[in-house]
């Protein structure tokens, strides 16, 4: 009996366990993610970067499919046709089937009275004439054709010299390359927006740090206060205000949280990964603070790897080719042209009696442009005027983009200049809140001076905070504007 209801007892354990434990087995760990392999992630995850290097391999497609112009194009081709009323075919002057055959007649007379010396001349003519239908007038049609008409085989078409569809293929190539370049613009973009997310992270972590850290020391200066007031030794008002003080940091630790969350799935969206997936951040804006001034000096302006620079550039070489293309129009085509068919004209349905005639022929096709209303020459005039707009666009795209750079790396370097002055402050503010502290405990001092320091510090370590963030973002938005594409 034991034994049967330990069994029982086994069984009901297992089944009460079995699904905690299997949410615990599908539960994933946590994904510890540093700034490279967010990266990582989110240019093999990221959904507008594979439709990037989706638009590249269409670019390609197009670029073949065009080629295929230059190869011979082969059709097998049939054709069938019903003559409702046949065509009339007329000739000028009487048609006399015995005078057109009377040179052919008086010689067989001849040979006849050669054989037969009592053949009498005239004979075989008589005959014939008497046989022989009325001559026909000029008038009256022939019918010609059949009912039911006939055709299948092979037909060849291939351009041999044609200037025009040349200087289209290399505008194919070229959409191929902008193509690429697009991809990766789109890459820098998104590589500029991780980090900027990561950043946020960072930020957001370490202000929630500051404020756990500023709530934990005003319940430290409340709970201190408490214990003192129940023993008498100071006053009620100096309880009130550090309970007002705690409970004013609080919603303040709450925006932080929330903010902290916010920021952590703004960085899942970017990496293209489950917005279920736990992940953790390592790192703070601090380990960033050494590199600042290297990160400045290590700055190179030249604007050669910009992406919109380069796909201006691209854009300016197709309207070239397509200058090339209009004027390509003046030279003349050649193309070679062939078919090899078979053909049957029936009155009837019966396809094992039918004839099929084989046709073929091959010719060679030459096509000179001679007048089309000026369309070629205003073409080309036009996108002449283009190339010149180009041109000047260029420049003032240049003197942006230098000037963006240059503005970029003054804004790093006060952000800079904000680090290492916040970061003074964050040390004075710290080390006054420290006396503070330890006047109020000895009696030298108010709560009010307490609270102030506390307040200080905890502004001088947001704004430290801050300042790093700050310049981060800069040199992220730096890299994407000089065409970097991966920096770490």
């Amino acid at each position: 009996m034991k034994l049967v209801l330990g069994k029982k007892i086994s069984i009901g354990l297992v089944a009460i366990l079995t699904p905690f434990m299997a949410s615990a087995q599908a539960k994933q760990p946590p994904l510890g993610i540093t700034l490279e392999r967010a990266i990582e992630i989110a240019l093999s995850e990221n959904p507008s970067v594979k439709i990037a290097d989706l638009e590249v391999q269409k670019k390609k497609y197009a670029k073949q499919s065009a080629q295929s112009a230059l190869y011979p194009q082969i059709d097998a081709v049939g054709q069938y046709s019903r003559t409702l009323k046949k065509q009339v075919m007329y000739m000028d002057g009487a048609f006399d089937m015995q005078e057109m055959l009377m040179p052919m007649i008086t010689g067989m007379e001849q040979t006849f009275k050669g054989v037969d010396p009592g053949y009498e001349l005239g004979t075989l003519q008589k005959n014939i004439a008497a046989n022989s239908p009325p001559p026909t007038d000029s008038n009256e049609g022939i019918t010609v054709g059949r009912d039911n008409n006939w055709t299948g085989g092979f037909q060849l078409s291939w351009p041999v010299v044609v200037p025009t569809l040349w200087k289209s293929l290399d505008i194919s190539s070229l959409d191929v390359e902008l193509a690429v370049e697009s991809a990766r613009s789109s890459k820098i973009n998104m590589v500029n927006s991780v980090r900027k997310a990561y950043y946020t992270v960072l930020l957001a972590k370490d202000v929630l740090n500051v404020y756990r850290k500023s709530y934990d020391n005003a319940m430290l200066t409340y709970n201190d206060i408490q214990h003192k007031y129940q023993q008498g030794i100071v006053a009620e008002f100096d309880l009130i205000r550090a309970d007002v003080n705690a409970k004013n940091i609080k919603p303040n630790l709450i925006q932080a949280q929330n903010s902290y969350n916010i920021a952590i799935l703004s960085l899942k969206a970017l990496m293209g990964i489950d917005m279920d997936q736990e992940i953790t951040v390592d790192g703070s804006l601090l380990d960033y603070e050494e590199s600042l001034y290297a990160e400045i000096l290590s700055v190179d302006k030249s604007l050669d790897s910009n992406s919109d620079l380069k796909k201006f550039d691209i854009q300016t070489h197709q309207l070239q080719k397509s200058l090339e293309l209009y004027k390509a129009q003046y030279y003349p085509t050649v193309a070679i042209s062939g078919n090899y068919m078979y053909m049957s004209m029936n009155n009837d349905f019966k396809f094992g009696d039918y004839r099929w005639n084989p046709t073929s022929s091959v010719g060679l096709s030459v096509s000179i442009p001679i007048f089309d209303g000026f369309k070629k020459n205003k073409d080309i005039r036009q996108t002449k005027v283009s190339l010149e707009q180009m041109k000047w666009q260029r420049e003032d795209v240049i003197r942006n983009l230098q000037l963006a750079v240059d503005n970029n790396i003054n804004t790093m370097s006060n952000y800079v200049e904000q680090v290492f002055s916040t970061k003074d402050v964050v040390a004075q503010a710290q080390k006054g809140y420290e006396i503070s502290q330890k006047l109020y405990d000895t009696g030298m001092g108010t709560l009010l001076d307490l609270n102030t320091a506390q307040l200080g510090s905890t502004q001088a370590s947001l704004a430290f905070n801050q300042a790093i963030y700050n310049f981060l973002a800069s040199k992220a938005d730096l890299d994407k504007l000089l065409g970097v594409e991966i920096s770490k």
